[in-house]
């Protein structure tokens, strides 16, 4: 071919095209790993909106007796960090392959919302009346919450969209994963339960929703069984109920819903929830963008006394899960570290942990996981579990400010744990099967130092969980604290040692220290001991703070009161070992009992008084 100036124009055209285009477009074309991931492992999912809603007239309804024998071979990559957006050419942000903001434009799952009147719309408050009083309290004590008032709300009622209002112009795409989501309940009132499915199915694009799953937990209300089945009948096989043959609690049935789930994804809900408009989608989509990922959605309250819906957060604020060392789940404010990650306000961002009833993850990520550990019991600890796990083995937990679902707080637990009820610490043993399988050493003597009488429970054998951890090479904890839950320290430093702990049992009596259900504000007092730790469990550190639970105690005028533990975890409070002394190092006075009251006072110190004398009794709860 003879070199022409043309053919020579034409070839430098082709390299430079190679050189500087051509790594762009793969670049645009090319899914990231975690999508690619995903797709790889995802089943079809292409049907139409009548398959999903067969299912012949009958409820699915067989007794479970054990868990599915079936294993998924856990696959782990390397982490992703989360996708910062781009800006369009028409002025729209890109949040990576999952979504585009077009601001002008409504998005594409926008639903048109028909106003409705009656009881409870929109979210409005209802009351009862005055001669309902009586069954009103009754059946507030039996379930929680206020049955009588939910009873005169419709099923389908509208909530207020309590979204950002730029969560209206997101365009998600239209190739998502399906869902099932999973509904556990023991003894729940008739009419929350069944508003939270009808909720699920209006506010779902049928397209995507294959299934509501229910899982009850041996529950001996008469409502629950027939007239449950009965109803669920009109869904046509959507809703597919299954029953647990014992009590197993919140835990293990919910992987036991998770067994039964047929769905891409897995969307576990508290069994009273209202969902938002188009909540479904925006959770599928970061799903469907890293299968490691698990979403997390925005919870609004329901008052549990008139139902009433409103935000839990100012408008136009973020906040994300985190902890204090006894594993009480806390709430900050998002780190400007981590909102600086996004290009815009209303993209998901990441958070530590999460409260534990509401949330998405794609289901062969969850056994790959492991699913819950199964030695967890009925209820608590399986939050912190799942993200501790999830977070240092690869996965990311994202809060989704754009899905919104309304749950109603309960005023109380309303039932037992069963046959497990008061035999075993439950809710601490499981908190030490956390902090014994994901915390380091250094971490894990912050927890005993906050919780100090349950050291040395049988937790049970944690040996499959510790060799999955090795297999799975996953991060250590410090790694955890140091680039994803860093805010901890700043709310809850490391506690000091314990110079001394126990209750503080009056010399010669039965009395103790109490510090009146850590009530702030209000003076600590002197009781019978009852042994059973709570709030007549002290901790004296070696700062000289005094504290019980999350509380601490200090001198205010004559007496002691409750307050909010401060920061800086210090204190003037020191224990004279040879008088039995508590006393207050700025004042100079000792802490007494007031023999005319049962209020703890501050007095001029006297080491032959009785009533100024106290020892710290170490005590097991159980």
């Amino acid at each position: 071919m003879r070199l022409t100036i043309n053919n020579l124009l034409k070839i430098f055209a082709a390299i430079i095209f190679v050189v500087f285009v051509g790594p762009s477009i793969v670049s645009f074309f090319d899914r990231p790993s975690g999508e690619e991931s995903y797709h790889k492992h995802r089943r079809d999912v292409k049907h139409s909106d009548d398959d999903l809603h067969k299912g012949g007239p009958n409820i699915d309804l067989p007794n479970h007796n054990s868990y599915d024998s079936k294993k998924v071979e856990p696959q782990f990559g390397k982490p992703k960090s989360v996708l910062q957006g781009s800006r369009g050419s028409d002025d729209s942000v890109i949040m990576g392959p999952t979504a585009t903001l077009k601001k002008n434009t409504l998005g594409n799952f926008e639903p048109v919302i028909k106003q409705s009147v009656g009881p409870g719309e929109n979210g409005e408050p209802v009351f009862h009346d005055m001669s309902e009083d009586r069954e009103a309290k009754r059946q507030l004590q039996q379930y929680g919450f206020n049955m009588v008032v939910s009873d005169k709300i419709a099923m389908n009622r509208t909530i207020p969209d309590t979204r950002l209002d730029e969560c209206k112009y997101w365009h998600y795409p239209t190739d998502l994963p399906s869902a099932s989501v999973i509904l556990v309940f023991h003894n729940e009132g008739f009419s929350t339960l069944v508003r939270t499915v009808h909720s699920v199915i209006n506010t779902s694009p049928p397209q995507y929703l294959k299934e509501i799953v229910m899982v009850d937990d041996f529950s001996d209300k008469e409502h629950l069984k027939d007239k449950l089945e009965e109803y669920l009948r009109q869904f046509k096989g959507l809703v597919k109920l299954f029953r647990n043959s014992q009590r197993e609690g919140l835990i293990r049935t919910r992987t036991i819903g998770a067994q039964h789930a047929t769905g891409d994804v897995i969307i576990f809900l508290d069994a009273h929830c209202e969902c938002n408009r188009n909540w479904l989608v925006p959770l599928l989509a970061r799903i469907r963008y890293n299968r490691k990922i698990m979403a997390v959605p925005t919870i609004d309250g329901i008052d549990f006394n008139t139902f009433r819906v409103r935000p839990v957060y100012s408008h136009g604020t973020h906040y994300r899960g985190i902890f204090e060392w006894g594993f009480l789940y806390k709430e900050s404010e998002v780190p400007q570290r981590e909102l600086d990650r996004r290009a815009h306000f209303s993209e998901p961002y990441r958070a530590p942990t999460h409260a534990g009833g509401l949330f998405a993850m794609d289901r062969s990520y969850f056994f790959e996981l492991g699913a819950y550990d199964d030695g967890l019991l009925i209820w608590g600890g399986e939050n912190f579990e799942l993200s501790f796990k999830i977070w240092q083995c690869g996965g990311e937990i994202e809060w989704v400010p754009c899905s919104r679902v309304a749950h109603v707080y309960r005023n109380h637990m309303p039932y037992s744990f069963g046959k497990l009820d008061t035999k075993i610490p439950i809710i601490q043993i499981n908190y030490m099967r956390v902090v014994e399988v994901w915390l380091d050493d250094e971490y894990k003597e912050y927890f005993y130092t906050r919780e100090p009488s349950v050291r040395g429970y049988d937790i049970g054998d944690i040996s499959k969980q510790l060799a999955f951890k090795k297999e799975h090479k996953c991060k250590s904890f410090k790694w955890f604290m140091n680039n994803i839950a860093y805010e901890v320290f700043d709310r809850f430093p490391p506690p000091p040692p314990n110079k001394h702990w126990g209750m503080l049992e009056q010399e010669g009596s039965s009395d103790c220290w109490d510090a009146v259900g850590w009530s702030v504000g209000r003076n600590a007092e002197i009781y019978h001991c009852h042994k059973m730790g709570g709030s007549q469990l002290f901790r004296l550190n070696t700062k000289g703070q005094l504290a019980s639970g999350e509380r601490c105690l200090i001198p205010k005028g004559n007496h002691v009161q409750v307050t909010v533990c401060p920061t800086d975890p210090s204190g003037h409070w020191e224990y004279l070992d040879d008088t039995k002394q508590m006393k207050d190092t700025l004042s100079g006075k000792c802490a007494g009992h007031d023999a005319n009251s049962n209020v703890i006072s501050m007095l001029p110190c006297d080491s032959s008084s009785k009533l100024q004398q106290f020892t710290f009794t170490q005590i097991k709860q159980f």
